[in-house]
C-alpha cells in the first residue's frame, strides 16, 4: 500500500484517433443492423525472451527444481509460470488462525503468499526481538508450505504497510538517519536481516523450502549521498549475507523508483481509487481500468517521497518481466477518504492487467488483519498524522475490504476472482509467453468511456482476447453489435458468427485458436476457466458464460463434427469452420469430443451464477469442481465449507466421489444435477439475539481540523472521543453443543457516525471508520473462544463489552461513497447504531 505525493502522471496512450476506418468499420447485416468490427494486427512474431542478465540468487532446489526469471516471464523447471500472489500479514492475524487462512488462500487459487516483516512489530526496543505468537515468521512460512503455497518475504526495512514510521521502530527514527547507507543505520538493518535469516533458516528455495522471493525496501526513489541504486545494492548484499538467498529479488517499481539494473526486478500495482488522496468527491475514471501498451508504471500509485526523474523501472521495460505485487484486492478506509469497492470493481481489473502484459498477478491485501498490541499500553503501531504520517488509519483495524476479512470472512469478491485464478493455474503457461498486441483503435485517455477497451496477447497463431466494459462509479455505454477481427501469424480469425452486445459492467477473457486436448478450438465466446486431467477418463474443460452473450464454440476443422456430440446445441458449418451455438450453460456436459488417437474431451459451460459458486480443490484423490455458496478449503482428506448465517448447506461435486462421504452433519441422500453429484445437509440453527443498552449519549463533536503533510482532514485528537456515544453489549449465550458445528460467531455492527470503537473492559479490540461497509468482529477475537464453549465465560468475557461511536459532523471535510453518505436532515451530527447482529458461522466437514 502506498501514499502518493508526486504529481499525477496520465497514462501514456498511443491511440489512433484519426482514420477510424482502420480499426472500427461499419457494414450492414441482413436486417440492416450495423456491425462494428474491432480489429487488431497480432501477426508480428513474438520476440524471444532474453536470459542471463538478471543476477538473482540460487535458482535450483535440492531436488533439481529451478525457478528463474527472464526478460518476459518467470519459469519453473523450464516451463513458463504465471502465478497468483496474495498479501497476508502474519503479524496482523492470530497465529492459531494461520493454517486455516492459508488453506483458504490456496483454495481460492493463490500460488504465493507475500508478507511484510514489519520491523516495529518485532524490535520495539533496541536489541529486544520478539518472534513469538503471531510474530513467529518461521512458523508462518512452514504453514504456508504445508498449505502448498510459495512465499515472498518483504523484508523492508521500510515497509510502509500503513504502519507507524513505515514499520521502522521509534528508537531508530529518533536516533539516526533512515533509508540510506548511513553506517549506524546499516548496522541495525544488518542485525534485523540476521534475525530474519535465523527465523527462515532452512526454508529458502535452495534448501527445499517455499521462499522464492525477497523484496527489499518499498517505494524507494531517493537519490543523493548514501541513497539511490547503491543503497538497494547494499541492502541486497546484507540480505544475502544473512542467508536470505532466493531466486528472486524485487523492489516496488512505481513513482520513479531507483534500483541497480540487473540486481533486482521491479514489481507493479494499481488501485481502483485513492484513499490516500485529498479529494472529497468522486475521482475521474481510474486508469486501472484502461489497457496499457507502452508503460507499466500506473498513475494510481505513489511513494511518500518525491521523485526527481523517471526511474529505473521505466528504462528497464525490455529487460524485466511485468510482475505485479500491489493490485488492490480491496481498499482501506483512511480518515479523510473512505472508499468502498464492489466485487466487480476489483475483478474487472484482471482482464485489463493480464491483457496489458502482467505475468505475476499480485494482490494487496488478499487477507485483512488487525494491528498487534504494542509496548507501554499502546494499542497499535498505525500510521497517523499524530506521529508525522501522511495518512490517518485506524488504530487496530487493517480490514482493507479484502477478499478474506480479518477473521477469515470469505467475501463476495472471492467469487469473482477465483475463475481468473483457476484460468492462470491451467493456462498461464501459454499466456505468459504471449505478447501484448494493441488494437487499431484504443481510448485516447482513461476518461474516454466510449471507445471499446480491449487487447490481445498472442504468439504465432494462438492468443487470448481481453475485454473490459466496467469502470468504477461510471456507467459505460453498451458496445453494440460488435465482432472481432484478429490477424495472426498465418491467418485472420473473425468472430463471433453473430454480432454481440457487451453490456455496461461486462469483462472477460476469450481464447483464440485454443488447444482443446489436441483439437484446435478456433474461438469461444466464453471464458476458459479450468482443465481437469482425469487420466483414462480424458480431459475436462470448464468455460464460463458471460451474462447476455450467447455462447459460440467454433472448430477450425469441420471434420471434427464426425466425432462430436453436443446434445441440445446447434451444430453447423459456417465460413469454413464448425460452429456450435444455442448452448444452454449449466451443469450438464455441453460437448464431448472423441477423436481417434486423442483423449476424450468433455466441455462444461457454466452459467455466471454457477461460476460465482465455483471452487476447484484437490480432494478425495482427484482435482474436483465444487459448486456451493459456501467457499471450501482442504486439509488432508477433509473438505471444510463455512456458511455464515445460513444453516442449510449444499455442494455439487464433479467428478462425483464413489461413496457418500463422512460428514459432521446428517447428509441427505446424494442426488445428481447434470454431471455433478449433489450433497446437502442442515445445521441445527443457532439464533442469538443481540442485546445492548445505552450508556451515554453523544456530546457535540469538535470540528474536524485540516492540516498535516496532506493539508487535509485530520483524525480527531484522543480527547475528542469524550464526546462519543456509548452502548454496552451483552455477551452471547450459546447452546452447550454449539462447538460441534459452529466455527465462530461474528458480531456485525451497522452504525452511522465518524469512528466506531469496541472495547472489552478498557482494551480496544477493534475500530472502524464509517464508510457504509458492515463492521464485523469474531467472537474468537473478542473472547478468545476457540471454539465457542456454550455459556461458559472466558476471562475476556468477564469484562464488559462496550461500543462507542464518535459523531460524524455534517460539515466534516471527508469523502464518503455517494451511496453511503448519510442524510443528516436538520441535524448537525450523527452517532447512531442502526443494528447489531450475532451471525453464526457454521462448519461443514466432509471426508471420503
Amino acid at each position: 500500500m502506498n501514499t502518493p505525493k508526486t504529481a499525477y502522471r496520465p497514462l501514456r496512450f498511443n491511440a489512433v484517433v484519426a482514420g477510424l476506418s482502420a480499426g472500427l468499420t461499419l457494414s450492414l447485416s441482413g436486417a440492416a443492423h450495423a456491425q462494428n468490427w474491432l480489429e487488431v494486427d497480432a501477426s508480428a512474431p513474438a520476440p524471444a525472451p532474453t536470459s542471463g542478465h538478471l543476477h538473482m540468487g540460487t535458482a535450483t532446489s535440492p531436488k533439481g527444481e529451478t525457478l528463474l526469471a527472464n526478460s518476459q516471464y518467470l519459469s519453473r523447471n523450464g516451463q513458463a509460470w504465471l502465478p497468483v500472489m496474495g498479501e497476508f500479514h502474519y503479524s496482523r492475524c492470530p497465529a492459531e488462525r494461520w493454517e486455516a487462512e492459508l488453506r483458504k488462500m490456496k483454495a481460492a487459487g493463490v500460488d504465493i503468499v507475500a508478507s511484510y516483516v514489519i520491523w516495529n512489530h518485532h524490535e520495539e526496543e533496541a536489541g529486544q526481538f520478539n518472534w513469538q505468537g503471531q510474530r513467529d515468521l518461521g512458523r508462518f512460512v512452514r504453514l504456508a508450505a504445508k498449505a502448498g503455497l510459495k512465499v515472498v518475504v518483504r523484508v523492508g526495512p521500510w515497509a510502509h504497510a500503513e504502519a507507524r514510521f513505515g514499520g521502522v521502530p521509534d528508537w531508530v527514527v529518533n536516533s539516526m538517519p533512515t533509508r540510506s547507507s548511513d553506517p549506524q543505520y546499516l548496522k541495525v538493518v544488518a542485525r534485523l536481516y540476521e534475525q530474519i535469516g535465523l527465523q527462515l533458516k532452512g526454508q529458502m528455495w535452495k534448501d527445499g523450502g517455499p521462499i522464492i522471493g525477497i523484496q527489499l525496501e518499498n517505494e524507494y526513489n531517493l537519490t543523493g549521498p548514501g541513497q539511490g541504486e547503491a543503497h538497494i545494492r547494499t541492502l541486497k548484499q546484507l540480505a544475502r549475507k544473512a542467508g536470505l538467498d532466493a531466486p528472486l529479488y524485487t523492489v516496488t517499481g512505481w513513482d520513479g523508483t531507483v534500483y541497480p539494473s540487473g540486481e533486482v526486478t521491479p514489481v507493479f500495482g494499481g488501485y481502483p481509487d485513492e484513499p490516500w488522496g485529498v479529494s472529497t468527491t468522486e475521482l475521474p475514471p481510474k486508469e486501472t481500468y484502461a489497457f496499457r501498451f507502452d508503460s507499466r508504471v500506473s498513475g494510481d500509485l505513489g511513494a511518500q517521497t518525491a521523485a526527481s526523474a523517471p526511474g529505473t523501472a521505466e528504462t528497464d521495460i525490455a529487460l524485466t518481466p511485468f510482475l505485479g505485487a500491489e493490485y488492490g484486492a480491496g481498499l482501506p478506509a483512511m480518515y479523510r477518504r473512505r472508499t468502498l469497492v464492489s466485487p466487480d470493481d476489483i475483478a474487472s481489473m484482471l482482464p485489463v492487467q493480464l491483457g496489458s502484459g502482467v505475468n505475476l498477478m499480485g494482490y494487496y491485501m488478499f487477507h485483512g488483519g488487525r494491528n498487534p498490541g504494542g509496548r507501554m499500553g499502546r494499542v497499535s503501531q498505525e500510521e497517523s498524522t499524530l506521529s508525522g504520517g501522511y495518512n490517518d488509519t485506524p488504530m487496530v483495524s487493517y480490514d482493507f475490504n479484502a477478499p478474506l476479512g480479518p477473521d477469515g470472512q470469505q467475501r463476495p469478491v472471492l467469487n469473482k476472482l477465483r475463475p481468473f485464478h483457476y484460468f492462470l493455474h491451467d493456462f498461464g503457461a501459454e499466456l505468459a509467453a504471449m505478447t501484448v498486441r494493441k488494437p487499431a483503435l484504443t481510448p485516447a485517455l482513461a476518461t474516454d468511456l466510449k471507445t471499446p477497451r480491449w487487447s490481445v496477447r498472442a504468439k504465432g497463431d494462438s492468443g487470448f482476447l481481453f475485454f473490459n466494459n466496467h469502470v468504477r462509479q461510471y456507467a459505460m455505454p453498451a458496445q453494440q453489435q460488435i465482432r472481432f477481427s484478429v490477424k495472426l501469424a498465418t491467418q485472420t480469425v473473425q468472430f463471433p458468427r453473430q454480432p454481440i452486445d457487451v453490456a455496461n459492467g461486462a469483462y472477460f477473457i476469450w481464447p483464440i485458436n485454443f488447444d482443446l486436448g489436441g483439437t484446435r478450438l478456433s474461438y469461444a465466446t466464453a471464458q476458459p476457466v479450468a482443465r481437469l486431467n482425469r487420466g483414462r477418463e480424458g480431459l475436462v474443460y470448464v468455460f464460463a458464460a458471460q451474462a447476455g452473450i450467447p455462447v459460440e464454440l467454433a472448430f477450425a476443422d469441420p471434420a471434427v463434427g464426425a466425432h462430436l456430440q453436443a446434445p441440445g446445441a446447434r451444430v453447423s458449418a459456417a465460413e469454413g469452420r464448425l460452429v456450435i451455438d444455442h448452448i444452454e450453460p449449466g451443469t450438464q456436459a455441453q460437448l464431448t469430443l472423441q477423436r481417434p488417437g486423442a483423449p476424450k474431451v468433455t466441455v462444461l459451460v457454466l452459467s455466471p451464477q454457477q461460476v460465482d459458486q465455483l471452487n476447484i480443490v484437490d480432494w478425495a484423490g482427484e482435482r474436483r469442481l465444487l459448486l456451493s455458496e459456501q467457499a471450501g478449503s482442504v486439509a488432508g482428506k477433509t473438505l471444510t465449507l463455512l456458511s455464515t448465517l445460513q444453516p442449510k448447506v449444499r455442494v455439487a461435486v464433479y467428478p462425483p466421489i464413489q461413496a457418500v462421504p463422512h460428514s459432521n452433519l446428517p447428509l441427505q441422500t446424494a442426488t445428481q444435477d447434470g454431471v455433478f453429484q449433489v450433497l446437502e445437509a442442515q445445521h441445527p440453527a443457532v439464533t442469538v439475539e443481540a442485546r445492548w443498552n445505552a450508556l451515554r449519549p453523544a456530546g457535540e463533536a469538535p470540528p474536524v481540523m485540516k492540516g498535516g503533510l496532506a493539508g487535509a482532514a485530520l483524525q480527531p485528537i484522543p480527547e475528542a472521543f469524550s464526546k462519543a456515544a456509548a452502548w454496552q453489549i451483552e455477551w452471547p449465550q450459546l447452546p452447550a453443543n454449539a462447538g460441534q458445528t459452529l466455527e465462530d460467531m461474528l458480531l456485525q455492527v451497522d452504525f452511522v457516525g465518524d469512528i466506531g470503537r469496541l472495547f472489552a473492559g478498557a482494551q480496544l479490540m477493534d475500530d472502524w471508520y464509517y464508510n457504509g461497509q458492515l463492521w464485523q468482529m469474531s467472537l474468537k477475537h473478542l473472547a478468545g473462544m476457540n471454539p465457542p464453549q456454550g455459556a461458559q465465560k472466558s476471562a475476556a468475557q468477564a469484562l464488559p463489552l462496550q461500543l462507542s461511536v464518535l459523531p460524524l459532523r455534517a460539515d466534516a471535510p471527508i469523502y464518503l461513497p455517494a451511496e453511503h453518505r448519510p442524510d443528516f436532515g436538520s441535524a448537525t451530527q450523527l452517532a447512531r447504531v442502526r443494528e447489531l447482529k450475532w451471525l453464526p458461522v457454521y462448519r461443514w466437514t466432509l471426508q471420503p
